[in-house]
C-alpha cells in the first residue's frame, strides 16, 4: 500500500492549490486529482447533492487504488467528510476555514472570512466559530462568482478585481486585520488581494495545514511512500479542454486531463 497513490478532489480546479502543498511536502507520493467541474460551484448546491457527488468521486478514486483521500474543498468537507469516514477505512483528510490560526493572529480582534455560501451556512463552520472564535469578532462574506473566475483562469482581470474589492470592503470597514481564504480556489487570487488590501492585512489559508495533517496520518499508519512518485493524473467531470487550458496558470508540473464519467 505504501506506493499506492493519494486521491484528492475538489469541485473544480481550486484544489490544485492543495495539491501544490501536498506535492511540496510529500514529493515521493503519487497523486490523483479529480476536478468535479461539471458540478461547480459546490457552494450553491444542496448538502445532499454535494454528499452524493463526494461519495461517487471517492469510490472512483478508491477504484484507482488510492490509499488515502483528501477533500480539497471546504464545502465538500462540511457536507460529506463525516459520511465518507463512516463508509471507507482509508485515511480521509478534510479541510475547513482557518478560524483557529486567524483568531490567534489577529491584533484588532476582528477576523474576516471569504468563503462560499455553502461553507458559511454549514453546521461545521458554525461549530468552528463556537470552538475557536472566543472573544474575537468573525465577519463572514459569501463570494458568489469568484470560483467561476478561477475556473476560467481569470485570476487578475477586471471582473475578479471588482468582485474582490466589493467582497473585502465590508470586512475592512468592520476593522478586520486578518482575512481567511475559506475556499481552495481563493489562494490563486492572493496576488490581486495583496494589491487591493492594506499592507497590515494578513491572509490565511489552510492548504499547507492539510498537507501536514495528511503526512501525519500516513506516518501514523505506516503508509508513507518511498518514491519515486508517478506522474500526477487528473480527471475532470467538465470540459477537459478548458482544464488543460488553465492548468499552466495553476499547476507548475506536467499533467494531462482525462474525462471523468461518474
Amino acid at each position: 500500500m505504501n506506493d499506492a497513490p493519494i486521491g484528492i478532489f475538489d469541485s473544480g480546479v481550486g484544489g490544485l492549490s492543495v495539491l501544490r502543498e501536498i506535492r511540496q511536502l510529500l514529493p515521493a507520493e503519487s497523486l490523483l486529482y479529480v476536478a468535479d467541474s461539471g458540478f461547480v460551484p459546490y457552494g450553491e448546491k444542496s448538502p445532499e447533492t454535494i454528499c452524493e457527488r463526494s461519495r461517487a468521486i471517492a469510490e472512483f478514486l478508491l477504484a484507482q487504488g488510492a490509499k488515502a483521500l483528501v477533500l480539497a474543498c471546504n464545502t465538500a468537507t462540511a457536507a460529506a467528510v463525516a459520511d465518507l469516514r463512516a463508509r471507507y477505512a482509508v485515511p480521509i483528510i478534510g479541510m475547513e476555514p482557518a478560524v483557529k490560526p486567524a483568531t490567534l493572529a489577529t491584533r484588532s480582534g476582528v477576523v474576516g472570512v471569504l468563503a462560499t455560501t455553502g461553507t458559511l451556512r454549514s453546521a461545521r463552520f458554525a461549530a468552528l466559530l463556537d470552538r475557536f472564535a472566543g472573544s474575537v469578532t468573525v465577519v463572514t462574506q459569501p463570494c458568489p462568482g469568484l470560483v467561476e473566475c478561477v475556473e476560467r483562469g481569470d485570476l487578475s482581470g477586471p471582473q475578479v478585481t471588482a468582485l474582490l474589492s466589493r467582497y473585502t470592503q465590508p470586512l475592512l470597514e468592520a476593522g478586520c486585520d486578518t482575512l481567511i481564504l475559506g475556499c481552495t480556489h481563493y489562494p490563486f487570487l492572493r496576488p490581486v488581494l495583496e494589491q487591493l488590501l492594506p499592507d497590515h492585512i494578513r491572509l490565511v489559508d489552510t492548504g499547507a495545514a492539510v498537507a501536514r495533517q495528511l503526512r501525519a496520518r500516513l506516518t501514523e499508519q505506516d503508509l508513507l511512500a518511498a518514491g519515486p512518485a508517478a506522474p500526477v493524473r487528473l480527471w475532470s467531470s467538465g470540459d477537459t479542454v478548458a482544464l488543460v487550458r488553465v492548468l499552466p496558470l495553476l499547476w507548475e508540473g506536467n499533467a494531462t486531463a482525462e474525462p471523468l464519467s461518474v
